[in-house]
């Protein structure tokens, strides 16, 4: 998720666990731990763009990373607190679970965490909630604004941590609803069409959870379309992609190309630009797809060009949006 959210998060988390005892610096606490684990975003500044995609969220969105931070967080807060009545204990299970609770809800996204590192190098990522969804955010965000402003001993304090974390996991729960109903919609219209594929996943469209990116292929190319949970017509438009993996032989050797095959898990087409090879993780969807169904997709990296790479994750996530792309957007989402 977003920084704010886990920021905000974070702070109904502390406000929970020791609000009445240390007051508002239990909402620092909370948002220290939750925002710990994107640390990651420092080597940035010294790594090539397609170390550092492999990097983020690897080693610092891992258990082992949170088995290791947990207690240094802990007997700085006890220490710092003294005299109080929390036990160390208690304060290892806060930060264990704001650590946790940070990793675990990164892994909704289509990016994934790298839990098991640095023993194995397995993305784990569930594709239930777009990285930033309003709609999930709203909440923690609220609750925080008005914890910030309300008296450390108010009754309030109480209902509104509660709101801010109750709300959002209800949510989050309903996402997971609607990734279960289009994952067997998917499947059925798969077979349905006939489309052959070893590989598949969907992931929600942009800032919200009701209509979803689809990708199902092969090693020869991907079919890409969108469905609704309002669509009431079993079937999918689909635009087909192909690999083209052919394109890749002249850069078969090179580190950055070998990291970005890896970084994709296999999702990836290669196509020419006039003059400049692309690479496509077609994880993060395409630019307005939903208006144009052959549109280029968010993530594309210059193979040829690779300092032009700097923000590939996120260059063209809302590269063509206006306010007619956001009323396809509506109208998409309301259903064929």
């Amino acid at each position: 998720m977003d920084s704010l959210t886990h920021f905000t998060i974070g702070a109904c988390m502390g406000e929970a666990f020791a609000g009445k005892t240390v007051g508002k610096k239990a909402m620092l606490w909370g948002a220290l731990a939750q925002s710990l684990p994107d640390i990651d975003f420092i080597a940035s500044f010294w790594m090539k763009t397609s170390s550092n995609l492999l990097a983020h969220r690897g080693f610092t969105h891992s258990f082992l990373f949170c088995i290791l931070i947990t207690p240094l967080l802990a007997m700085l807060a006890e220490s710092i607190h003294r005299p109080h009545n929390i036990p160390l204990w208690k304060w290892l299970l806060f930060f264990g679970v704001a650590i946790f609770f940070h990793i675990f809800i990164d892994a909704f996204n289509n990016y994934g965490v790298g839990l098991f590192e640095p023993f194995s190098h397995q993305r784990v990522s569930f594709n239930a909630i777009y990285v930033a969804d309003p709609f999930f955010s709203i909440w923690p965000a609220m609750a925080c604004t008005a914890l910030i402003y309300l008296k450390s001993r108010s009754t309030l304090r109480k209902h509104w941590w509660r709101m801010g974390l109750g709300f959002s996991t209800f949510y989050l729960l309903y996402c997971l609803f609607n990734k279960g109903n289009i994952d067997m919609d998917v499947k059925y219209i798969l077979n349905k069409q006939q489309i052959n594929y070893t590989r598949y996943f969907t992931t929600p469209a942009p800032l919200q959870n009701w209509l979803w990116y689809v990708v199902a292929g092969n090693d020869s190319g991907y079919h890409v379309g969108f469905r609704s949970v309002f669509d009431s017509k079993k079937e999918i438009e689909f635009q087909y992609f192909p690999r083209k993996d052919s394109l890749l032989l002249p850069f078969k050797e090179h580190k950055d190309v070998q990291q970005l095959i890896r970084f994709s898990q296999q999702f990836y087409t290669v196509e020419k630009w006039n003059d400049t090879l692309m690479f496509n993780d077609l994880r993060f969807g395409q630019i307005v797809g939903w208006q144009n169904p052959r549109e280029r997709f968010v993530f594309h990296y210059y193979l040829q060009y690779p300092r032009e790479n700097k923000l590939v994750v996120q260059r063209g996530r809302f590269e063509g949006w206006s306010y007619q792309s956001a009323q396809s957007l509506i109208k998409r989402i309301k259903g064929n």
